[in-house]
């Protein structure tokens, strides 16, 4: 006797989920998708129709959409970090370069910090946030480091936690306030050019508050 049951599919990669799409090209479209569109508008949908690919691709290499962001969100950090970071640095030189990187991170992605905030820090898996908050941690230790290191010679005391969340905050506003900083300058001024003044503006209003007299 014949039997109508179908056998069942194992673990595997999903059948007829897109020809060569594998976990750099999802990582890719989710990087395009947060240039252009909100954290929330990028779905495993949205992110499965930018790579031509079955979104059940997105569980299966990631585990859940959560895991993909926070995976997106470690490459850009890590690129802003290999730019220009130099083991060398003087401590006062190198909370100038911490700055710089922040502001780097902030404009990689178009919502970067409302993604952080809105999105990655809501995340309900124990291990994805665990892995979050270690990662979110590593900014905090580096301005520890650069104080412990500077022995009370050019820095002032402070708060690395403090100044971690002040630069995001400066960093972040430029493009999450965008149509404020329009209606503030003329009109037609070029925003990048202006980003740029601003961005090398912002280290020596910091440093000239942290350094000691």
């Amino acid at each position: 006797m014949s039997s109508s049951k179908q056998p069942r599919r194992g673990k595997g990669r999903p059948v007829g989920s897109g020809d060569g799409v594998g976990k750099e090209t999802l990582i890719a479209a989710t990087k395009k998708l947060l240039q252009e569109l909100t954290p929330a508008q990028v779905t495993i949908a949205a992110i499965a129709r930018e790579a031509g690919a079955d979104p059940a691709l997105v569980r299966y290499y990631f585990g859940s959409r959560e895991a993909l962001l926070l995976e997106v969100t470690q490459q850009i950090a890590l690129q802003a970090e290999v730019e220009t970071r130099s083991e060398d640095l003087t401590p006062e030189a190198g909370l100038e370069d911490l700055i710089h990187r922040t502001f780097r991170f902030t404009r990689s992605a178009r919502y970067m910090q409302r993604l952080m905030a809105e999105e990655l820090s809501s995340v309900r898996s124990p291990e994805v946030r665990e892995k979050l908050r270690k990662w979110q941690s590593i900014p905090v230790e580096a301005y520890q480091a650069l104080l412990d290191a500077d022995h009370d010679k050019q820095l002032t005391d402070f708060s690395p936690l403090f100044v971690h969340l002040a630069v995001i905050g400066i960093s972040d506003f430029f493009h999450s306030g965008e149509e404020v900083v329009k209606m503030l300058v003329p009109e037609g001024t070029d925003l990048a050019a202006l980003e740029q003044e601003y961005e090398a503006f912002v280290p020596k209003l910091l440093l000239d508050g942290l350094r000691r007299r």
